[in-house]
């Protein structure tokens, strides 16, 4: 790991009274998820004691999402603390990789393919054991049998005014953000809605869990997995909650339109690559249309008077994205993963294509994971202009060129 950068002098003047909310909102994409650690150590570095009134997250940005939002000191502490959590993060912490582990998950994936479903019971629930991650979060989110009480804690204090982290229900078909704040309203849309509630270390877990991959998680009755799935609005849960203006962090790369002409595979696609498009559609596609729908509704709400907007408002947004493709820069980290894991995932094409974005999604380990914490600080730094000017801006009007969104 390198020195982060000196940067700017820090600004601790950042939240005036009557500075409108910032929400926060950090979307998915595993691994690639240390981007907005970076993206937040320079923007800590820059405003150490920003005011994040608004947090909201879906997959590992959950992850992310809940340690801000649980913990107990400023926001530069909160985020020097989430920071050494991907630094100390490896495959190990995530998920069993042993051998016998993998190989037994393996067998019983076999025998229920093979049973015919003579039973009727579910004998294998995720391709991996997420015990491990279990245990880490509980100790890094310091956890409370289970709950993370550091969030009303912070509640209490003012400091926060909600945490939202989405997931998707396997038992209803259906999206839903639980949340936990002050003068809540639960909202309701088609195929998603919230649900306020004590946020716990299981709805981290549920919020993060890759498809098939990991294993969904019991919450009441129903069997919950990751928040992407179904979440086609991701800025919703945040303008629900009251933010007023939205920095969101992006995992992926904005290819050109001569980039994305180039094919990442030659020949018939090997399985890795349709995970990849499938994992991209869930995870990294679905910000960038709700970008766009906020940006039309902005041109529409140009055109209507204020008196007649009704329950639509002006929202800022800031999208902040990797100036790399991070499924191509996985590519040069893949060698160092541990060996039965190594040759699982090859065998599933990981080799054969230039992209390989369901790696990177699960590409825990300590150099990749580095690497991506110092880009998104980097990214971030060049943008420091635009970042600082949407920081500090302390109205709720929007610029004629700011998109805004509804609720």
């Amino acid at each position: 790991m390198t020195t982060p950068p000196e940067g700017p002098t820090p600004l601790t003047d950042t939240t005036p009274p009557g500075d409108p909310d910032l929400g926060l909102v950090m979307g998915g994409g595993g691994a690639r998820a240390a981007y907005q650690v970076g993206f937040l150590r320079y923007l800590a570095r820059r405003f150490p004691d920003l005011k994040v009134p608004i947090v909201t997250g879906v997959s590992a940005g959950g992850i992310n999402a809940a340690l801000l939002a649980s913990h107990h000191g400023s926001f530069s502490q909160a985020v020097k603390e989430l920071v050494s959590l991907w630094e100390r993060l490896t495959v190990e912490e995530v998920f069993r990789v042993d051998a016998p582990s993998l190989s037994w998950i393996g067998v019983r994936w076999v025998f229920q393919l093979l049973s015919g479903g003579v039973g009727g019971a579910v004998r294998v629930r995720g391709l991996v054991d997420t015990t491990p991650l279990r245990n880490y979060l509980s100790e890094v989110l310091h956890a409370v049998d289970g709950e993370l009480t550091g969030i009303q804690y912070n509640l209490t204090l003012g400091r926060l005014k909600a945490c939202a982290l989405s997931t998707s229900s396997y038992t209803t078909g259906q999206s839903l953000t639980w949340i936990q704040g002050k003068d809540l309203h639960d909202w309701t849309r088609p195929q998603r809605r919230s649900q306020q509630t004590v946020l716990t270390v299981d709805h981290v877990m549920a919020s993060a869990a890759l498809p098939l991959f990991f294993p969904a998680v019991e919450i009441g009755d129903e069997y919950y997995g990751d928040g992407g799935v179904r979440l086609s609005a991701p800025l919703s849960p945040a303008i629900h909650l009251g933010a007023e203006k939205i920095l969101a962090i992006s995992t992926r790369y904005d290819r050109t339109a001569a980039e994305a002409q180039l094919p990442d595979v030659t020949g018939y696609p090997p399985p890795a690559q349709v995970l990849g498009v499938l994992l991209n559609s869930v995870f990294l596609d679905l910000l960038d249309q709700d970008a766009l729908r906020t940006d039309r509704l902005n041109q529409l709400l140009k055109m209507v008077p204020p008196e007649q907007r009704g329950d639509l408002r002006p929202v800022q947004l800031l999208v902040l994205r990797p100036s790399i493709d991070l499924g191509r820069l996985a590519n040069e980290f893949e060698p160092q993963l541990p060996k039965t894991f190594r040759f699982l995932t090859r065998g599933l094409g990981t080799k054969q294509t230039k992209s390989p974005d369901f790696l990177s999604m699960v590409l825990f380990q300590p150099d990749y994971i580095g690497r991506l914490i110092e880009l998104g600080d980097s990214d971030a730094e060049a943008r420091a202009d635009e970042i600082d000017a949407f920081i500090r801006s302390g109205t709720a009007s929007v610029p004629e060129d700011e998109p805004v969104q509804t609720a």
